[in-house]
């Protein structure tokens, strides 16, 4: 930008805004377990979203294939699980338990300021879904995680039972801006950590 100042002009240095800041890459990890295929639907719904984003390395697994090395790589976490009893599944449990357990990751903080999301399927309208969602943050919080909401006020959710809709438009919506969102804010995150 050039400003004229009498005869001579006079070239100001300008910081980009975030919005024109170049991409920064991040890596982003999709983690679910499914048993009918609804969670795996919203999980790849999540990872069409954080794609979308300039920059953004997306690995969508099963919770049961992920290793150490995908978690310490990993810029954001976005976790999905069905509702069993107002909860995570037990595999997404075990899941968290083996950051300490198996990972090693707990006791040194390792996934201290990654960026942190939850996505959830549930049978009913009312049967546990912000719940588990909450539940899921939970376990990010303890190890010191930023947690991120989009696509709903707690991350992204879908109601699947038998009189309900499934995995329509509208689910996959909400998944698409959760995986966006958190893609975003982890690049704002990485790049802000660099300034």
């Amino acid at each position: 930008m050039r400003v004229a100042q009498g005869r001579d002009s006079v070239l100001l240095a300008v910081k980009p805004t975030q919005a024109q800041a170049p991409a920064v890459g991040v890596n982003v990890l999709v983690v679910y377990h499914s048993v009918t295929g609804n969670t795996e639907k919203m999980a790849h719904g999540i990872t069409e979203g954080a794609r979308s984003v300039a920059g953004a390395n997306v690995v969508l697994k099963r919770v049961g294939e992920v290793v150490a090395d995908d978690l310490l790589a990993s810029d954001a976490v976005i976790v999905g699980s069905p509702v069993y009893f107002a909860s995570m599944s037990g595999e997404v449990k075990t899941f968290f338990d083996n950051w300490s357990l198996k990972f090693g990751l707990f006791r040194e903080l390792k996934m201290r300021n990654k960026v942190g999301g939850a996505f959830v399927t549930g049978a009913a309208i009312s049967n546990g879904k912000e719940v588990t969602m909450q539940a899921i943050h939970a376990a990010m919080l303890v190890n010191q995680m930023s947690i991120v909401s989009g696509g709903g006020a707690f991350g992204a959710s879908a109601t699947t039972g038998p009189d309900s809709p499934g995995i329509d438009e509208k689910a996959l919506e909400s998944a698409r801006a959760l995986g966006k969102r958190v893609a975003e804010f982890a690049a704002v995150t990485k790049r802000g950590s660099r300034t």
